[in-house]
């Protein structure tokens, strides 16, 4: 019991420390950048929705990044019907459970998730999709820096080409792929800011207007203090 008291004590402290050990890079901001929120739809769309879904997020939303429902309908729209539809996959969550060992999960909202754990779900996304390593020892010949022994391969891999785990514990690209090293790092802040976007559509729009709301509140408090001090002034 004296041992079990102890382990519930020391565990919060043990997990702090391990977590203080992840170091995450810093994801380039995409808010507000259309054609970068455009370009991450397109590789989540090409790359991501095959295996996770988005179904909290619909087809139709993508306008608020400057597409039109042509454009969604022409480019974008592969596992549905029509452009007010959620992106949804049509593998069954059981199959891929069987497959994958466990079901890939919905991402809509992957990036607040990762930030309720990390502090940045943003940060935590660009460093996770720039630290995968060829790794013999792991059933799907992968591994990740900030994802230790994660069932998800690399499905970005053509792209970025193939790391390996150096003798300093530091990530060498031995394989060059498609895309060189800082093209490979834009594409993936686009593709995070998207995956930012989707969890909150509305983020700019409420950080804009809080904005003008506490500029309005400040001119009111000037006409307030303005017509205090004139209401006052024959009592002073």
């Amino acid at each position: 019991m004296k041992k079990l008291l102890i382990s519930l004590l020391i565990a919060p402290v043990l997990a702090f420390a391990a977590g203080a050990e992840l170091h995450l890079d810093k994801a380039p901001d995409r808010a507000g950048d259309t054609a970068a929120l455009q370009n991450g739809a397109k590789v989540f769309v090409n790359y991501c929705l095959s295996c996770h879904s988005a179904s909290y997020m619909r087809y139709n939303r993508l306008r608020d990044i400057g597409l039109t429902e042509d454009q969604i309908r022409t480019n974008l729209l592969f596992t549905a019907d029509k452009v007010g539809e959620p992106m949804r996959i049509s593998m069954q969550r059981a199959e891929a459970k069987q497959w994958f060992g466990a079901a890939p999960p919905d991402l809509t909202v992957i990036a607040r998730a990762r930030a309720s754990e990390f502090g940045s779900g943003s940060d935590w996304l660009y460093t996770y999709l720039r630290t995968f390593y060829r790794d013999d020892s792991r059933p799907t010949g992968w591994n990740n820096l900030v994802f230790a022994n994660v069932g998800m391969p690399h499905a970005l891999w053509a792209l970025q080409g193939e790391q390996v785990m150096g003798e300093d514990h530091h990530l060498k690209l031995a394989k060059p792929g498609k895309l060189k090293p800082e093209e490979y790092d834009a594409m993936v802040a686009d593709l995070v800011g998207f995956l930012k976007y989707m969890g909150e559509p509305v983020g700019e729009f409420r950080k804009n207007l809080g904005v003008a709301v506490l500029i309005a509140l400040a001119l009111l408090f000037v006409l307030s203090y303005a017509l205090k001090r004139e209401f006052w002034k024959d009592i002073h």
